[in-house]
């Protein structure tokens, strides 16, 4: 889809070709009937993994577009630096173990500049953990661009019943309790023995260990060490305080055989992981690390919204209709995972044929036409009618209010 528009020129489609923008700017989408929805989606059975994840909705130019702020973005630059301008939306994903690209998305929330990510991402994570079915905690997986100490005690000061994996830079060096010595003057240990990532003597014997088999990256040895913390210091964060806590929590290491196809040459085949809990007993070390290898498919989930459904193509004013574009983006995905089974696969000469219970969601969006002419629409017929009087004769509108972009400094740790 080049253009919002572009969507009268379907056969569905009986509208004018701004009905897409009039829809926008008045329609309203109730959020917690949505999140209800999405997560009623989730199929029984599923892994009570997920993964959240921020992505940018590029708004450079759009200087009457209020609320835009400067985020990070992958594929787009601004003087040469791989930041952009626009709206920064952060959606949370119901994984699979699957060898596929699926994901089922469940939530969405809009990052306002200078709003604290790590609050957002913990309120997000309290009201979804709210929304589930009773069963063990579910696991959270995020990259390393969140803080895992910050995220880890919030959720335990909101007694979050749910775990984070995170992953973690390889130079990192944490500590393990001090050892007690009543005997000794002055002022007590905060930390005990040293564990450097880079430094295989330090580590000890692992606290538990486990191996599987996956289908991208071959068998996974993890290790993990209960009750580890890091030395924070007093600043970003923990710039006000006397004293940094101390946040413990499971360090892993997993080992992959190979690398998905397709991967970087520079990808390393060791990761060292957070694992935040507040019982580290109840949680599984082979979901978590499984749920933070299967962390990448939501960014097949972000190039397929934004590449075939049109994500970010509109062109929308306010972040109000964005937010409501959002959320029919995720609905239309959901229903394209819905429909997987139903849909014939009508692949391109060059495709090999596939099962229809393994049809990608592009050859699913392919044959959902036929299917979504046997649903219909609840939409009413559109009446015949003529032009709009227009604008008032002798009115005059002067120029929009222009917003320029904020410009927040990140909270380092």
């Amino acid at each position: 889809m080049a253009c919002l528009p572009a969507l009268s020129l379907e056969a569905c489609c009986r509208r004018s070709h701004g009905s897409g923008y009039k829809a926008l700017r008045a329609c309203r989408v109730d959020r917690d009937r949505a999140r209800d929805l999405l997560a009623g989606s989730l199929p029984a059975g599923a892994p009570r993994a997920f993964a959240i994840d921020a992505s940018t909705w590029p708004k450079c130019d759009a200087e009457t577009s209020p609320g835009r702020g400067f985020y990070y973005s992958a594929s787009r630059h601004s003087a040469g630096q791989p930041i952009v301008a626009g709206w920064c939306y952060q959606v949370a994903v119901g994984l699979d173990w699957a060898h596929d690209s699926w994901t089922r998305p469940v939530d969405q929330v809009r990052i306002q500049p200078g709003q604290d990510p790590v609050a957002a991402t913990v309120e997000q994570i309290k009201a979804l953990a709210r929304r589930l079915p009773p069963g063990p905690d579910p696991v959270f997986a995020l990259d390393a661009g969140y803080d895992p100490a910050a995220l880890t005690r919030e959720l335990a000061n909101a007694r979050v019943p749910a775990a984070v994996v995170v992953r973690v830079r390889d130079d990192r060096v944490f500590h393990a309790d001090p050892a007690p010595n009543p005997g000794a003057n002055g002022r007590p240990r905060r930390h005990g023995a040293r564990r450097a990532c880079r430094q295989p003597e330090t580590w000890p014997s692992p606290d538990r260990q486990t191996a599987f088999h996956d289908a991208s990256y071959g068998l996974v040895d993890a290790r993990a060490w209960d009750a580890l913390h890091p030395k924070l210091g007093r600043r970003g964060r923990w710039a006000d305080w006397d004293k940094p806590p101390i946040i413990k929590a499971t360090i892993v290491k997993a080992d992959v055989q190979h690398l998905p196809k397709g991967a970087s040459g520079g990808a390393k085949k060791t990761l060292w992981l957070w694992i935040g809990a507040p019982d580290p007993d109840r949680v599984d070390l082979e979901t978590c690390v499984k749920a933070y290898l299967h962390r990448f498919d939501i960014e097949h989930t972000f190039r397929f919204m934004k590449n075939t459904l049109g994500w970010t193509t509109p062109k929308t004013a306010t972040p109000e209709q964005a937010d409501t574009w959002t959320w029919l983006t995720l609905a239309a995905y959901t229903q394209l995972r819905l429909a997987r089974p139903l849909v014939a696969d009508r692949r391109l000469p060059w495709e090999r044929p596939l099962p229809p219970g393994k049809l990608t969601p592009g050859r699913v969006r392919r044959g959902f036409g036929q299917l979504a002419r046997q649903l219909g629409t609840p939409a009413r017929p559109p009446k015949p009618s003529r032009a709009g009087p227009g604008r008032p004769k002798g009115s005059r509108s002067g120029p929009r209010t222009r917003h320029p972009a904020v410009k927040t400094t990140p909270t380092k740790v």
